[in-house]
């Protein structure tokens, strides 16, 4: 249904603003013919048509249910975004407990470790044979080899 139209005569640069474009594109739609116009001295004046129609207002309406669907989005990333950041702050205190349990496993790996390392002492070399190792010497390196934690007797050290 369309509604009835009002003409109304304005400047090319009130053209401009209203229609939303720079003053040179109402000049060079005037060139092409697709705003009526008409010169009155050295001014040039632009033909606007004012449209009143009933669907305008059936737009608007719709527009609102856009809106309103748009502001129920905007409600979900919300929710979203807060159940984001109770996850990460969740995994944060996670990280933070292991990186507490592997302190104190070090800890007290050290401390197992301390009473090893004290039996250790340096001692004197056996005094070697003809044969480059003595038997004394091999039952201290089997000795050692008990006193050392498992890891380091597999993984080496």
């Amino acid at each position: 249904m369309a509604g009835r139209e009002t003409r109304r005569r304005a400047t090319v640069q009130e053209a401009a603003d209203e229609l939303g474009v720079s003053v040179d594109a109402v000049r060079k739609r005037i060139q092409r013919g697709a705003l009526e116009s008409t010169k009155e001295g050295q001014r040039v004046y632009v033909w606007l048509d004012d449209i009143l129609d009933f669907d305008q207002s059936k737009r608007q309406v719709e527009g609102g249910a856009v809106h309103e669907q748009m502001r129920e989005r905007i409600e979900d990333l919300k929710h979203q975004l807060e159940e984001e950041r109770e996850a990460r702050r969740r995994a944060d205190t996670i990280i933070a407990q292991l990186s507490q349990t592997a302190s104190e496993q070090a800890r007290t790996i050290r401390q197992l470790e301390a009473p090893s390392r004290v039996a250790e002492q340096p001692q004197e070399p056996p005094e070697r044979g003809d044969e480059g190792s003595t038997p004394t010497e091999s039952r201290t390196e089997q000795e050692r080899g008990a006193q050392r934690p498992w890891w380091r007797r597999i993984f080496g050290g």
